[in-house]
């Protein structure tokens, strides 16, 4: 048997590789299509909301703290936590040993001052019979006037301190001002309130859990686009599954700075018929400050996308494996207007790209409101149905999330 030479070994090897080298160079600069090159989207009609997000705390519409006006221990109490109550009802009663001390003591220093008052009344009277007859001179009847007088306004002196140490035993029984639920108790049987300085706080009732708040913090960059009586969707950590509405019924104008981050208080209406929403929840607010029921389209994808290409001469650069140019020519952006659907919000510009007789075509386009994952085309050279460039067609899809502008708070 013999054996093969070196040169039909050599083409056996060689061959082969010429073979493959030709066939990887064909299929690497052979035309491709578009859809080979890069990811598309239609453009569409469809409806789109505009929001804004932030935390806040649920609260009742009116709290109003009970304290005491008078020190004391406290003798007895009748609510607790939970309790409704009606206005002007006992809720609780302070030891009143020392103030009731204190008026008796007063009303017997009123009674003598009204006796002073009687005996300085008879002794003017007489001072004044007996002057007309021209028993005394008249320095005699000016002094009897002069303690008339002094009696009369200690007298009064007596009835004002008299009536204050009656109202402050009346003050040792805590009664609510108002209807309502009590939120919070911060005492008990025993405990000594002392209200030198303030008013220390017994209790805290919520007038009417039916109707509750939200106090939320909105950035400054967000706080311009809301308004009131804009409706208001927002979720509790009690119900991750149910969607709450209210309406915005104000925005404060004092602002809080927190790290050089300015924040504006937005109070949000909530009706609590059921009474599930209570005191102290965080809720997840989304306020809906713009939306269009029949707009123009395009994803957020598509305005980021920017095809690989020469600043100079604006020929693309290669986006094929190997160093291969594609082939696609990008043409300067063309003029185009659609007539514009609102003029509500303040329109951005934006360049989306299209493929038109074999080349990608950037366009210009006016914006209008955006939910971050759609953007509302005001005017530009596109309709629906139109086919838009989201992305290279090697490269990851996106997502179509937009970012929060740095607020931690949980979306819809």
């Amino acid at each position: 048997m013999k054996k093969p030479s070196g040169k039909k070994t050599a083409l056996v090897i060689i061959f082969p590789a010429i073979v493959g080298g030709f066939l990887f160079w064909h299929f690497q600069n052979r035309p491709r299509s578009p859809e080979q090159l890069y990811q598309f989207a239609t453009i569409s009609n469809g409806a789109i909301r505009q929001s804004v997000a932030a935390n806040g705390t649920l609260n009742p519409v009116t709290l109003v703290n009970v304290g005491t006006q008078v020190s004391g221990s406290v003798k007895a109490l009748y609510v607790d936590f939970n309790d409704h109550v009606t206005q002007g009802q006992i809720l609780a009663e302070l030891d009143d040993a020392l103030l009731a001390a204190q008026a008796r003591q007063s009303e017997a220093s009123m009674m003598s001052a009204r006796a002073s008052l009687d005996l300085a009344r008879a002794n003017e009277e007489r001072m004044r019979t007996l002057y007309a007859q021209e028993y005394v001179s008249k320095q005699e009847l000016d002094q009897s006037v002069q303690v008339l007088k002094s009696a009369q306004a200690q007298a009064q002196s007596a009835a004002a301190q008299a009536d204050k140490d009656k109202a402050n035993l009346d003050y040792s029984i805590i009664r609510s001002p108002v209807s309502g639920v009590v939120v919070d108790r911060q005492v008990d049987v025993g405990q000594t309130v002392a209200a030198s300085f303030q008013t220390p706080t017994l209790f805290k009732i919520a007038q009417d859990l039916a109707k509750m708040q939200i106090d939320s913090a909105f950035a400054e960059a967000d706080v311009g686009n809301i308004k009131v009586g804009q409706p208001v969707r927002f979720t509790v950590d009690a119900f991750p599954d149910r969607d709450f509405e209210g309406q915005v019924l104000q925005v404060r104008l004092n602002p809080t700075t927190t790290s050089n981050v300015v924040t504006y208080n937005v109070v949000v209406s909530v009706d609590n018929p059921e009474q599930i929403l209570l005191p102290g929840m965080t809720a997840y607010v989304t306020i809906i400050v713009a939306q269009r029921k029949d707009a123009l389209l395009i994803p957020n994808a598509a305005l980021r996308f920017r095809p690989p290409a020469d600043t100079d001469n604006q020929k693309p650069k290669s986006s094929a494996p190997g160093g291969i140019l594609s082939g696609v020519q990008v043409r300067p952006p063309s003029s185009g207007r659609r007539q514009q659907t609102s003029a509500s919000s303040p329109a951005s510009q934006g360049v989306v790209h299209v493929f038109r007789d074999g080349a990608l075509v950037p366009l210009t386009l006016t914006l209008g409101i955006t939910d971050n994952r759609n953007t509302e085309v005001l005017e530009g050279e596109l309709q629906a149905g139109d086919r838009v460039v989201t992305g290279d067609a090697m490269a990851a899809p996106e997502n179509g999330g937009g970012s929060s502008g740095g607020m931690s708070f949980r979306p819809f």
